[in-house]
């Protein structure tokens, strides 16, 4: 039976680490600031953005939020950023998604400024990714990498395969894992044999957002799996984009869904946001 990686404990000691740095910088006179900004009234946006701001209490950093109407123009939306950009007590700037149809959000993620870009979204910061020089990395691959690396898995030299090619899990993660030298594979819909792919996998990372889709017995016996994916099925039902019972007889580590990934997309955004504030006070 495979090792649960346990999410929330790995998210907890890394709190706890940032705590002690926002002390620290807080004794210098430095509070590490993040602004939240929510357009309209998605549900699960507000549960988001909810959980972000506790986050925040609990570290103490200063969290300030603006919530705007669902009818926001662009321009608006535009101006906001542009503030923000130059409040010197915003370290952080987070535009929660997805953005009403009447923005342009890539136009948005390229208004904020690359060293208030703590979700790691701006082409500058992807590009420093890519160069291996990053300035933010991001929010969920981060939290992958650190999990592999808190569960004593080295990269070098492994086969990494990876079920996603989004910009914001897959691309970046496969980044990430070559920066460790690993091998890596980036599948997608059009991958022939996905089946035969996966089961070469030393780490296996899912992220395609679909239900349950990565067949247990496609796992490689001993393979370490990492389920980003979050999957309702029915009325309360949280499954991952891997078969969980049926990999967990494979594998020798594997996160669970909820409880694995999830919880490390948010330390590490509180992270990069620590990091931001001591960039700007250079200490």
């Amino acid at each position: 039976m495979a090792q649960l990686i346990d999410g929330k404990a790995i998210a907890a000691k890394i709190r706890s680490e940032i705590t002690a740095e926002v002390t620290d910088l807080r004794a210098k006179g430095i509070v590490p600031g993040l602004a939240v900004v929510l357009v309209g009234d998605d549900p699960a946006s507000a549960v988001y953005v909810r959980m972000k701001e506790k986050a925040c209490q609990d570290v103490g950093i200063f969290s300030d939020e603006y919530k705007l109407p669902a009818d926001t123009s662009e321009q608006e939306l535009l101006r906001l950023i542009d503030k923000l950009n130059c409040d010197l007590r915003i370290h952080g700037i987070l535009v929660q998604l997805p953005l009403p149809r009447q923005i342009n959000t890539e136009k948005v993620l390229e208004a904020i400024s690359p060293h208030k870009d703590v979700d790691g979204f701006h082409p500058y910061n992807v590009g420093r990714l890519m160069v291996g020089k990053p300035l933010f990395r991001p929010c969920t691959p981060y939290g992958v990498m650190v999990m592999l690396k808190e569960t004593g898995v080295d990269l070098a030299g492994k086969e990494v395969v990876i079920v996603g090619r989004s910009n914001i899990v897959g691309k970046p993660v496969a980044a990430m894992c070559l920066a460790q030298h690993a091998t890596v594979t980036i599948c997608h819909s059009k991958t022939r044999d996905l089946a035969a792919k996966v089961g070469q996998a030393d780490v296996l990372i899912a992220a395609v957002g679909q239900p349950e889709m990565i067949k247990g017995a496609w796992i490689k016996e001993g393979a370490v799996v990492i389920d980003v994916g979050v999957n309702r099925v029915g009325e309360k039902k949280l499954v991952g984009d891997v078969e969980f019972a049926a990999a967990s007889e494979r594998a020798s580590a594997i996160t669970p869904v909820p409880g694995g990934v999830g919880p490390m997309t948010i330390t590490m955004l509180l992270y990069n946001t620590v990091e931001s504030a001591k960039h700007t006070c250079k200490c």
